[in-house]
């Protein structure tokens, strides 16, 4: 199999979808890597390093694209991109199939095309998990970026000219980002509080040292929000979360947000009044914000000031901003999940593997995302019974 590695088009993408590492295990396995020549430059990758591990170079994304049997990328393919796929060849990528308008594209031109964001949470599914992975810097990366606008300390310290407070910080939304961002902040020295509608966070939150914000809960209420991803909220909860979570981000002198719902907007934590009345000099660290941010005021994609001189920071791709580490789990999370395909044999797509088929979005010249499940429809078939 003929496997290619493409630079990616997305403007200020620094990431690459296969290292040294990766490259060398593919063609181990008998199999050719091409890639395209500067991909892995802003990775701290250069040409060299993937000529070392047996891979060919392409001058071009087409001339890479031309043979490839299965093509690994970091971002979608655009629609001129999507042209230069060979038919039938497989796709690897994050896809972001919410908002992908181009799976008919990839239908048409025969693309098995598999969506990690897809990839179910499970024990098996850890090691190819790449939300996780690039989540875990984003949470990372945004404590320091958030300590690069504020202009006091993180820590405490007792100098000879008097003593200085710690930083006090508020994390909503504790998944992979917001547990990085929380074990970050307290190594940096800061006080650390951190919100999440799932109670069942209660517990990692403090087993990192800070504190958790809980929003008193009905039965119900926890029930629907115990599981691995938040979900929406009733009005009530929202008014009751609104209410505790301004007071807390009053007192804050960090707040970093990473609220995210699968396929919705990002919900809104943090109103422009709060913002409004939050501390001068106070920073906002929104990850949230690609997908219209948790936070009245952010401007996804810039980094402004507020007229009451709070620091909001909307930038995009923060784990792009840390490409080498951020490519180098990524691409191994790749190579793992195509090893479930690959072998020295050849290579074969099991569509009774669960983690497949829930990340297989365009097969066989059809969209499969959003359509059920071959399973889920041979079940629906069968008549209830009252």
């Amino acid at each position: 199999m003929l496997i290619a590695i493409p630079a990616e088009c997305v403007a200020n993408e620094t990431r690459v979808a296969a290292t040294p590492e990766t490259v060398k295990k593919l063609v181990a396995m008998g199999h050719s890597v091409i890639v395209q020549k500067g991909a892995g430059l802003a990775s701290a990758l250069p040409d060299a390093a993937f000529t070392d591990a047996g891979a060919s170079l392409a001058d071009n994304r087409a001339a890479a694209y031309a043979n490839a049997d299965i093509v690994l990328k970091v971002r979608p393919p655009l629609d001129e991109e999507i042209a230069e796929f060979k038919d039938g060849a497989v796709l690897i990528s994050q896809l972001a199939p919410y908002q992908n308008a181009t799976f008919p594209a990839m239908a048409a031109k025969k693309l098995s095309a598999f969506a990690m964001e897809l990839l179910p949470r499970t024990t098996r599914a850890q090691a190819m998990d790449v939300l996780s992975s690039q989540n875990n810097i984003a949470g990372y990366k945004a404590v320091l970026l958030a300590g690069h606008y504020y202009p006091r300390f993180m820590p405490m310290l007792m100098t000879a000219a008097g003593t200085v407070k710690p930083a006090r910080v508020l994390i909503l939304g504790v998944g992979v980002a917001g547990l990085q961002a929380i074990a970050t902040a307290k190594r940096l020295g800061a006080v650390v509080e951190a919100f999440d509608v799932r109670p069942s966070t209660k517990e990692q939150v403090e087993s990192l040292g800070a504190k958790f914000v809980e929003v008193p809960m009905t039965d119900e209420e926890k029930a629907a929000n115990d599981g691995v991803y938040a979900k929406e909220m009733s009005d009530d909860y929202k008014r009751r979360q609104g209410e505790l979570v301004a007071k807390h981000a009053r007192a804050a002198d960090i707040v970093i947000t990473t609220a995210l719902i699968p396929g919705k907007k990002a919900p809104l934590l943090l109103a422009a009044d709060v913002v409004a009345a939050m501390k001068p000099g106070a920073v906002i660290v929104d990850l949230a914000a690609e997908a219209g941010g948790n936070c009245a005021a952010t401007r996804p994609g810039e980094v402004f000031v507020t007229d009451n001189r709070v620091t909001v920071v909307g930038s995009y791709n923060l784990p792009g901003m840390m490409a080498g580490d951020a490519s180098a789990l990524y691409a191994k999370n790749l190579f793992t999940f195509l090893s479930l395909m690959l072998s020295k044999e050849g290579f074969s797509i099991n569509l009774e593997d669960e983690l497949l088929e829930a990340t297989l979005v365009t097969h066989a010249g059809a969209v499969r995302f959003g359509q059920p499940s071959p399973a889920v429809a041979a079940q629906s078939a069968v008549p209830s019974q009252a």
